[in-house]
């Protein structure tokens, strides 16, 4: 069977300097590859990506207005 969303992304509101976590459900574990349009994301100090079993979280530090 396909991996699928268990728990889909939900829009979070920050203030500019402020952090962030993003996180989503799987049906299954699966490796995930975040990006923001096309780009991918790679861990760094500004973004830091955990994956526990079928959960994946993205966090992201110092938010600019180009991270919508």
């Amino acid at each position: 069977l396909p991996v699928l969303f268990k728990e889909e992304l939900k829009d979070e509101e920050a203030q500019e300097g402020a952090s962030v976590t993003l996180r989503c459900e799987l049906t299954k574990g699966a490796p995930v590859q975040w990006k923001i349009g096309s780009k991918v994301l790679k861990a760094s100090d500004k973004y830091q990506m955990r994956q526990s079993g079928t959960t994946a979280e993205l966090v992201i530090r110092d938010l600019e207005v180009k991270d919508a």
